[in-house]
Formats: C-alpha cells, structure tokens, sequence
C-alpha cells in the first residue's frame, strides 16, 4: 500500500472479529473522524467501534500500554502526534516530519506509526484544484509540518512561515530546507505574493488576521473545521479565493488511514460528502455538497 493512492473499498474477511479504534486528544468531543470510521465499518460488514479518547498532554504512551489486544488502531491529533511517533515503528513521513497522526497495533505486538497528513494535504488541495509553488504557513507545529511536506510533494518551492515567536519555527525551517525550499520567517500579518496561504493553527487562532492574511492570496487552506466555516474560510470566500478546509483535510487523511487501521477504506470524495452532512446537522442550512457557495453561505 502506497499512502496517496486512490482506494476502493478493500475486501474483508466475512467473521472478522470485534475490534475497537478509536481517535485520542484533547480536546477531541468536537471530532467527525466516528462518522468516516462508522461509515467504512457499516460499507465492510466490520463489528468494530471507534470512540473519541480526551488523554492530556503527556498521556498518550501510558494509555497504549494499557490496551489490550482488542484494540486495532488508533487515530492520534493535537497534541499527542509528537508523541505517537515514539510509539512504533514510523513511515517515511513520520521520520520526515517528526509526528504521526495513525498508530496500528499488529497481532505480532508491533506497533506502527504512520502520517497520512502529508498524502492528505495533498489530495485535499488536488480536490479543490489548488496547486502551489510558493505558500505562506502559520504556524510552526506538528500540523505545519506535515503541510509543508505535503505542499513540497505537490511542486512548493517557496515557503514563507509567519508566527508570532520565530524561534519556534527552528524545526520546520530545518525540515523545509532539508526538502529544498527556499525559506522565510516572519510575524504573523501582511504578506508577499503568493499562491496559498494555509492556517494551521488551532479553531479560532488565526481570527484576529483572517481579512489580512487572505489579502491577494488566490487560494486558502484553513486546517480547522470549527466553528463552520471559520472566519479564515469566510474571508477567503468573500475575497474571491479558492478555499480548502479541514474537512477536505479530514477527508484526505482518512482514505489511508482507515486503509491502514481497517484493512478497509472509502474514496475521498465519499468521506468529503460524509462529512459535510454531519456539519449540516450540527448547522441546519449548511448544503452538504461539493459546492462551496452552496456550503457556506447557509452558516
């Protein structure tokens, strides 16, 4: 298996037995992973089950040693994806980026970490047809990471990353140098010419300079999903930008990482829908299409 590629639903074995999964972090209620996972285990006749964990910083190792061998895999986002890598045996994009965001528990013992945010960063963009040779990140974290290796693979060449303490962006220059970028740092606010501009901060970080950050930028990516649409989505729609958001991000992680935990998947476009619908029921007006207008402007 190829993280990237396009799947359809893989054949399961009929009997499977009963396995549990589940999506740790904190805070993680305001989760949607259950609904994509519900969805592959309902398409694949699976009686497993997949439960939102709220562990606190530092928790993560402690409670994998504490599983049994019911549990399959696990789903990991902020903060413990710095963690989860020490916990198994990393993919290629783990060792690049630092952080995984999947562990899968064999039968053997062995424990797998893997990061399908970077081929998730990319098919996320290629849905909503953003290409980007030159980008501005903000942010500096385990999320920034993986979309700068996720934009590197798609052609970036240029990199510009603002936040508000430059020394915290020592890890990623690094990384984005070693992949051949030509980077910059500065505070968070104005910026150059460019062709994306991504927010990877958490729900509500990026508010006070949505207006400026989406000034000139013909394409937006805000990795947070809520509240919908966060205000960096709203801006980018306002100015006229193509917007990619968590939800497009969400989607494309999940076609491997479900692969990868269940032996099992849906295509991206599939997950997309899923995930929309479970946004137009927590906000009633919000068409669950691929139409963003359509999607926006009901919230």
């Amino acid at each position: 298996m190829v993280p990237g590629e396009s799947r359809e639903v893989l054949s399961v074995a009929a009997g499977s037995p009963a396995r549990r999964c589940g999506i740790v972090g904190h805070p993680v209620a305001h989760s949607l992973s259950p609904v994509l996972y519900e969805a592959v285990f309902a398409a694949s006749s699976l009686p497993w089950t997949y439960d939102r964990i709220d562990l606190p910083y530092g928790g993560l190792a402690g409670f994998v040693a504490g599983l049994d061998a019911s549990w399959r895999g696990l789903s990991v986002t902020a903060p413990h994806k710095p963690e989860a890598i020490g916990l198994g045996e990393p993919d290629e994009a783990a060792r690049l980026t630092g952080v995984a965001n999947t562990l899968v528990f064999e039968a053997t013992g062995r424990i797998a970490s893997f990061n399908t945010d970077v081929p998730g960063v990319r098919r996320a963009c290629e849905s909503r047809g953003v290409a980007a040779s030159s980008a501005v990140v903000i942010g500096a974290g385990a999320t920034a990471r993986s979309v700068v290796a996720g934009l590197a693979r798609s052609g970036l060449r240029r990199l510009t990353v603002q936040l508000r303490d430059p020394v915290k962006a020592t890890p990623l220059r690094g990384m984005a140098r070693a992949l051949g970028l030509e980077v910059s740092v500065t505070p968070i606010g104005p910026h150059g010419p460019c062709d994306l501009v991504v927010s990877t901060l958490p729900a509500g970080a990026a508010d006070p300079w949505a207006e400026t950050l989406v000034a000139g930028a013909p394409a937006v990516f805000d990795v947070a999903y809520t509240p919908w649409p966060t205000r960096l989505m709203q801006a980018g729609l306002d100015a006229g930008a193509t917007v990619v958001d968590g939800l497009d991000l969400l989607a494309g992680q999940a076609v491997d990482q479900a692969a990868l935990i269940c032996g099992a998947t849906l295509p991206g476009p599939t997950m997309r829908a899923l995930l929309a619908g479970a946004v137009a029921d927590e906000a009633p007006g919000v068409v669950p299409s691929g139409n963003r207008s359509a999607e926006l402007s009901a919230c």
